[in-house]
């Protein structure tokens, strides 16, 4: 093995369980923006770029004697997307925060999230020539607040850090023009944490059952896009690639992970913008329930999962 996994993952669990713990975490993870935004400009040209996205998007539909029938609802959409990137002579560092969550209110039903998202990427490369750099890149993945098998309330899917995901890579950094990275790693640890006990006894998230994180060590392609494309229009687009070389199971390490997400911005005026998206994400180590057995039991099996988005609001954004 390459490192002791049993000790790795008993360092990663107590820091996640302790609450202490997740609040110094997060503070790390925000660290880099907050340097960003502080950094005093001693010189003419500050080697910091920042920039941020806010937006906030409600919907409502009211009924009174509606004879056509319907459902009074409430929706609500937060994104917040924080940049802090730095040059200078050959090094670069380039961090980006991407948090969101919403929620949604039906007559007949209690409050629901229907988004919860919390995204940290840091990436350090030095320069090996104009276009390609040496990197080494972190990524941290999870989610504000617990899910649930909607209708059903009372069993819960999913919580902050169930799942989470880790993953730290070294590898180069192409860029061929300033709005593409093709980020390639031959060597990529990835670490899927389960740390709700209940998930983690049943296996979720293809952790094995009992366990609370699931080590895998593999390669990793990582193409980032983001340009406006029309004025008033910025296309957002980024796709994780990763095989894993240990996979215990032989035949499973053909398969490949896939997490595609896109975002399109459209400027309506200063203060409002429409957003549209979606999320692709594949994991044959992940179960989705595809049917059930004639005793009722759930049928699973890998598949795609598909999220798709479309809201517009107030907004804001910043760029120095």
């Amino acid at each position: 093995m390459f490192y002791n996994f049993e000790t790795l993952n008993d360092f990663f669990i107590q820091i996640f369980k302790s609450k202490i713990m997740r609040k110094i975490f997060v503070f790390i993870l925000m660290l880099p923006a907050f340097c960003a935004f502080s950094q005093e400009d001693t010189t003419a040209v500050s080697p910091w770029k920042y920039d941020g996205f806010f937006s906030q998007q409600l919907n409502q539909v009211s009924f009174t004697n509606w004879v056509a029938g319907g459902e009074n609802s409430f929706a609500s959409t937060s994104i917040v997307v924080l940049g802090a990137n730095y040059a200078k002579d050959k090094n670069t560092w380039e961090n980006k925060l991407d948090l969101a969550y919403g929620i949604i209110k039906t007559q007949d039903t209690p409050m629901r999230k229907n988004e919860d998202k919390i995204d940290f990427l840091s990436k350090y490369g030095r320069k090996v020539t104009d276009k390609l750099s040496a990197s080494a890149l972190v990524n941290f993945r999870s989610q504000f607040d617990a899910g649930f098998k909607y209708p059903n309330d009372s069993v819960v899917v999913s919580r902050f850090m169930a799942p989470g995901y880790l993953m730290a890579s070294l590898g180069f950094d192409y860029k061929p023009v300033e709005y593409l990275s093709i980020f390639f790693s031959p060597a990529t640890g990835k670490f899927t944490f389960v740390l709700d006990d209940d998930l983690a006894a049943i296996g979720a998230y293809g952790v094995d059952p009992g366990k609370n994180v699931n080590p895998e060590f593999g390669a990793l392609a990582s193409i980032t896009f983001g340009k406006d494309i029309f004025e008033n229009v910025n296309l957002a687009s980024k796709i994780d690639l990763f095989n894993n070389y240990t996979d215990a199971e032989k035949s499973n390490r053909k398969n490949t992970d896939v997490n595609w997400e896109t975002r399109l911005n459209m400027k309506v005026n200063r203060f409002i913008t429409a957003s549209m998206g979606f999320n692709l994400i594949y994991d044959h180590d992940t179960p989705v329930v595809i049917g059930e057995t004639p005793a009722g039991d759930p049928i699973t099996g890998p598949r795609t999962q598909f999220k798709q988005l479309f809201g517009i609001g107030l907004s804001y954004n910043f760029k120095k």
